[in-house]
């Protein structure tokens, strides 16, 4: 089999100072976050161009322009530090020394699922570093769209061709008020009935705020009276102070309704359901250590909806000390 010409030709600095600027649009940018000089860059850059045979780049004043062979070295980048990622990972596998970051975004409903998923998976793997930013639906997006995080675990995952999703968890929504409230005791209580009451909701691009706003669209219900508070906590915290009524996710008040602070409604339309999702763009590949994440979660679901499904109790010992490792060990 002949070798291709180029492989005699590239280097991975080039590549990975091409991807720099490819990503920065930008070479005083990709300087900057590469620790180079504009003109090491420039030479770089250069150097791929005569390699390929071909413009990658084109300055027009001071925009950079993007040309065909640029996307086209992107896409094969990408899947090439992507390789040589797993690789690295595949051997640390072997070797049991697994280690990296793994950057997460979750909405604000799912932290109350996300640490249990974190625990568990640090637990087999101990060494990667995590970072979980918790934010609400709209930022999700926004973050989702920016390729801020590794990967972004949330609900209703918009339709979107260029977006890689796999279901984790059932995400159910429910009315609830406070232990006494009239309406507990109402015949065949409606949508309408309870929106009479003060309405406690999250901020404007709350996923769960959303949700109900829509069912109440669909039914022809007008939310007249709201008050608007902000986090999940704080709403539920409203309801037990009897300061209104709230949608709330099931997993947010479980404790609450198993102590009696608070009572689960009935009402035509809920639960709310909705699955949350880890997604990520389909064209960026997921890291290493994101894939064994994913991996890790397809092989638990199991246990997860178990004793999400369950009776509240702790979770069983997985057996390793939550202490950090010191030379003295």
């Amino acid at each position: 089999m002949t070798t291709p010409k180029l492989l005699n030709r590239l280097t991975f600095r080039q590549l990975q100072v091409f991807q720099a600027v490819y990503d920065q649009q930008s070479y005083s940018r990709a300087a900057e976050r590469l620790g180079l000089t504009q003109p090491a860059v420039s030479s770089q850059i250069r150097q791929l161009e005569q390699a390929l045979g071909q413009p990658l780049f084109k300055y027009a004043g001071k925009t950079l322009h993007v040309l065909p062979a640029a996307n086209a070295l992107a896409a094969s980048t990408r899947a090439i530090f992507g390789q040589v990622s797993r690789l690295q990972m595949a051997l640390s596998d072997m070797a049991g020394t697994i280690s990296g970051e793994l950057d997460l975004a979750a909405v604000s409903t799912a932290q109350y699922v996300v640490p249990h998923l974190l625990a568990r998976f640090r637990a087999h793997y101990p060494n990667v570093q995590v970072r979980l930013r918790v934010c609400n639906r709209s930022q999700a997006l926004e973050r989702l769209a920016e390729r801020c995080d590794d990967l972004v675990i949330m609900a209703r995952v918009p339709i979107d061709e260029d977006l890689a999703c796999m279901p984790i968890l059932d995400n159910e929504m429910i009315p609830v008020v406070w232990p006494g409230h009239p309406l507990m005791t109402a015949r065949a209580p409606t949508l309408e009935d309870f929106a009479r009451h003060y309405v406690l909701t999250r901020e404007p691009g709350s996923g769960v705020r959303s949700a109900f706003e829509e069912l109440a669209a669909a039914q022809d219900v007008r939310l007249a009276h709201t008050i608007e508070l902000g986090t999940n906590e704080a709403v539920k915290q409203g309801v037990m102070a009897q300061l209104g009524v709230a949608v709330l996710p099931r997993l947010a008040v479980r404790l609450e309704l198993e102590a009696g602070l608070l009572d689960e409604l009935s009402l035509p339309g809920f639960p709310l359901r909705h699955s949350w999702c880890s997604v990520h763009p389909r064209d960026r590949f997921p890291t290493p250590v994101a894939e064994f994440f994913l991996r890790f979660l397809r092989e638990h679901l199991g246990e997860f909806h178990a004793h999400f499904n369950a009776p509240l109790r702790p979770l069983p010992s997985h057996g390793v000390d939550c202490l950090p490792l010191t030379g003295d060990h």
